[in-house]
């Protein structure tokens, strides 16, 4: 679709809403750069636990860790159609996806110079535009002025099931229990955290995809691009 023009469009919302998945298939359609700021956030926190800079009882020693940040060789590559994250030369798109760094990210992430490492590699890897990116505060703090903002949201029992069934399909072990507290802690760290909280922007469309399929998801969107933008043309849809 030629005609939208070279803009950024940020996806915030709730944990396990489906924003990578929904950002991914809106950058296959459209033609836009996809990234992912979640899985940088979790990046850095599999650096944290492979490098054993969080304690037993949670504690992350920050000194070390801001310390080995500006050091932190975390980028992405299109590999077979897809995105993935690299630490240096090593592809972590399996190890960051584990019910363990799903645990520990939030407290990670809510530090603020964890945050400023993150919004400026999305800055650096967002020059020239075009660019769809996913997160908790993309169209709040890190892109304020993004031309399009999405908030994202669904029912938190729909959210935990999503989010179990990925993780079973993956192989990994956990009950739909665990899967639920750590989606509600997820969810209260995120909203309460001091810097950059969780919250939709005041000019944010809000999508609750609570009973929503992927096609409709994106007919969604291709009418909210079509009446900010005024395209006419309607493009067969792939998924």
């Amino acid at each position: 679709m030629n005609s939208i023009p070279d803009i950024i469009i940020a996806v915030d919302g709730y944990s396990s809403t489906g924003k990578s998945t929904f950002a991914k298939m809106v950058a296959s359609e459209f033609g836009f750069l996809y990234l992912d700021s979640g899985a940088l956030y979790r990046g850095v926190t599999f650096h944290c636990l492979e490098e054993g800079l969080i304690g037993k009882d949670g504690k992350i020693d920050e000194d070390r860790l801001k310390a080995s940040i500006d050091l932190l060789d975390l980028h992405f590559r299109r590999a077979e159609g897809f995105t993935r994250l690299f630490l240096g030369e090593r592809c972590i798109e399996s190890e960051i996806r584990t019910l363990e760094v799903s645990s520990h990210v939030s407290p990670v992430s809510a530090i603020p110079f964890v945050r400023q490492y993150v919004d400026g590699r999305l800055h650096t890897f967002s020059e020239g535009g075009r660019v769809i990116m996913d997160g908790r505060d993309i169209g709040t703090t890190v892109f304020p002025h993004a031309q399009v903002k999405i908030f994202m949201t669904a029912d938190e029992q729909v959210r935990a099931r999503r989010r179990y069934d990925e993780l079973v399909a993956k192989g990994q072990t956990a009950s739909l229990e665990e899967v639920l507290t750590n989606l509600k802690e997820r969810d209260y760290i995120d909203s309460h955290r001091e810097t950059s909280p969780l919250r939709q922007a005041l000019d944010a469309y809000v999508m609750d995809n609570t009973h929503m399929t992927l096609h409709e998801e994106l007919v969604w969107m291709l009418g909210l691009l079509q009446g900010k933008f005024g395209i006419l043309e309607s493009p067969g849809l792939s998924c």
